[in-house]
């Protein structure tokens, strides 16, 4: 049963206008510019912000209607904020005995030791606060609000005051959670990465309201995607590990219609991996090159192809099989080329990204 989320909430001189039926299972991720209302709808589901004309409906119970305001208590979610928000003058264990205490006993998700071990926060539970790193602490933060046995997690861009080097120390364990927690998680970010490793779902808000709504895989290969992703335009796809070359230290990826290359990284042959493959990285030619340095050539279909955000740039989408790509392409190269819907033409891409 979706999630049900119907808000009006005018702020000055803005307004939050959005009518909605969120996936009750895997990561959605709101997404969009800052001030797009990403957080704010967050804060109106989880009860934080109180909207005056607002329906909210979880598993067919009303958390708020013209009749029924639920308290953020006692709805049954766990909340992490862009800030660890741990009690400083409590270690870290004790900031997770507090959740313990508030838990809903009998509707066990994690249990502490799952949660410890998850997290990778053994060594770190006799320590106060002051003493952990900002990934540290949000690691902390994390397993706090699982400990409270949430039927939802809602995740405010939990990742957002950390440097480069602590999120991607953090994006590994979010992608524990995904896999290991069958609950539904809303996920705010303005981050085409973290969207690209973690969403199954995209809602994608531009000023106050939802401008697009589906399947991740469905949205970001959609030419028309009102949030312009300038050089973070691509496709994400599903594929799995089917061949190794221990000789040059590659593996080999099939997805639908074709098989792609890539340094090992020591994932095992049948792992299910997701793909990320950006516009950037994909040429294109008339016939397949035999004097190449480019390893990865797939024969694909056009689909459409639209003037990008410069005037000198085209937005190409591609069909191999059941698999759709973008590529972007120089208008010129687009006119010598010919490139029209139907036409067959060769892909050669440049880089593969294995982003889970």
């Amino acid at each position: 049963m979706p999630i049900r989320a119907k808000i009006l909430l005018k702020r000055g001189d803005f307004t939050l206008d959005v009518n909605v039926d969120i996936p009750d299972r895997g990561v959605t991720v709101f997404y969009g510019h800052s001030g797009a209302g990403k957080t704010s709808l967050l804060r109106c589901i989880a009860g934080l912000e109180i909207a005056n004309n607002a329906q909210v409906i979880f598993k067919g119970e009303t958390w708020q209607d013209d009749n029924r305001f639920l308290p953020v208590h006692k709805r049954p979610l766990g909340y992490i904020f862009q800030e660890a928000s741990l009690f400083e003058h409590l270690t870290a264990q004790q900031n997770l005995d507090y959740a313990l205490k508030r838990a809903d006993k009998n509707k066990p998700v994690f249990n502490y030791q799952h949660a410890v071990e998850l997290l990778g926060i053994g060594s770190l539970l006799q320590r106060y606060p002051a003493q952990l790193s900002g990934g540290e602490r949000q690691r902390i933060a994390i397993a706090r609000a699982l400990l409270v046995n949430p039927q939802v997690l809602l995740m405010d861009e939990p990742l957002a005051s950390l440097d480069e080097a602590r999120k991607q120390e953090i994006l590994p364990y979010l992608e524990k959670i995904k896999r290991d927690l069958h609950i539904p998680i809303l996920y705010v970010s303005h981050s085409p990465d973290e969207v690209a490793r973690l969403a199954d779902h995209l809602l994608a808000l531009k000023d106050g309201k939802v401008v697009a709504d589906g399947p991740i895989g469905d949205l970001l290969s959609r030419l028309d995607f009102p949030i312009k992703l300038g050089e973070e335009a691509g496709v994400v796809l599903d594929a799995h590990i089917s061949e190794k070359n221990s000789q040059w230290h590659l593996s080999k990826i099939t997805i639908a219609g074709g098989e792609l290359w890539f340094r090992d990284n020591g994932l095992p042959i049948g792992e299910q991996v997701r793909v990320r493959i950006l516009a950037r990285d994909i040429s294109l030619a008339l016939e397949k090159p035999t004097d190449s340095s480019i390893v990865n050539c797939l024969c694909v279909e056009v689909v459409a192809c639209e003037a990008d955000d410069h005037p000198a740039l085209q937005l190409v989408k591609l069909k191999v099989s059941d698999s759709v790509l973008l590529a972007r392409v120089t208008s010129l190269s687009a006119e010598k080329l010919g490139i029209l819907p139907g036409k067959k033409i060769w892909a050669l891409i440049k880089s593969v990204a294995i982003v889970q």
